[in-house]
């Protein structure tokens, strides 16, 4: 993983959380360490909350996404841990 995102450069798929994943996700979107960056100025500015690489992850491919989201209400998680 070549990421500056460290809380998603993982390297290794967990067993657990892979199972779970499988099971429930309909896709997953890939995002560039650009659009993540953007995602972090996009959420510093406008909700004044500064949040970690990882945690701008779901924004960034929300904003990718934004025409098929557009008539949707969206919720993105944006957690960290301590």
């Amino acid at each position: 993983m070549e990421t500056f995102a460290e809380g998603l450069a993982t390297r290794t798929a967990f067993e657990l959380p892979q199972r779970i994943l499988w099971r429930w996700l309909d896709d997953f979107v890939l995002v560039s360490d650009d659009e993540i960056r953007a995602a972090q100025a996009a959420m510093t500015e406008t909700t004044r909350n500064l949040v970690e690489a990882a945690g701008a992850a779901p924004l960034a491919a929300a904003l990718q996404l934004r025409e098929q989201l557009a008539s949707r209400r969206v919720a993105l998680i944006a957690t960290a841990g301590t």
